[in-house]
């Protein structure tokens, strides 16, 4: 039975999420507490590690969620859950739908869904700062706050914009995650 919930649950969000991966964080994140399958520490965690691990965001939190509820089995039944709708989608969009994407109407669809997948991001980010930073999870939190966290998130984020503002181009992210990394396994753990 939850092979079945897990492949229908990365289904449904592989089919209504735009954006990419980052887009389907939210519904991920919704899904995954809603289920029980996930607490919001266990899903920063899996966002950690999915963002620094190879391959799109959401099939990663797909494979860890439906790892981490079913094993294997439960991994590629995730797995294939998120994936399926988008690759049914190109491969429809490849075989019929070529000259309908340059309609005027589709393009502007696709513009409007633009700013929804901005908010959703910012949403996530917002939601996911205020839980870590200051403890705050649900309504009923109390507050905590958590300054170890916030030296890491105002060191990278100057090193990231020092970077960028005196080399005149993008620090590498994978550099960042690692920076962040050995951040926090100082203050964590070594301090």
């Amino acid at each position: 039975m939850i092979y079945l919930r897990l492949f229908l649950s990365f289904l449904k969000i592989g089919a209504v999420a735009f954006g990419g991966g980052y887009g389907m964080i939210s519904l991920i994140r919704d899904d995954c507490l809603a289920q029980g399958w996930l607490t919001e520490d266990q899903l920063l965690d899996y966002i950690a590690v999915a963002e620094s691990t190879p391959g799109p965001i959401a099939v990663n939190m797909a494979t860890f969620v439906g790892s981490s509820q079913a094993g294997l089995g439960g991994a590629i039944l995730a797995t294939l859950g998120v994936v399926l709708p988008a690759f049914l989608i190109i491969l429809l969009i490849v075989l019929i739908l070529g000259r309908v994407l340059q309609l005027a109407g589709v393009k502007a669809t696709f513009a409007s869904i633009r700013p929804a997948i901005v908010g959703m991001l910012l949403a996530t980010a917002c939601i996911m700062f205020v839980s870590i930073i200051f403890g705050i999870k649900t309504i009923h939190s109390t507050f905590s706050f958590d300054w170890k966290s916030l030296i890491i998130f105002a060191m990278v984020a100057a090193i990231y914009y020092g970077i960028a503002a005196w080399r005149k181009r993008t620090f590498p992210p994978i550099l960042l995650v690692i920076i962040a990394g050995l951040l926090g396994w100082i203050l964590f753990d070594v301090l």
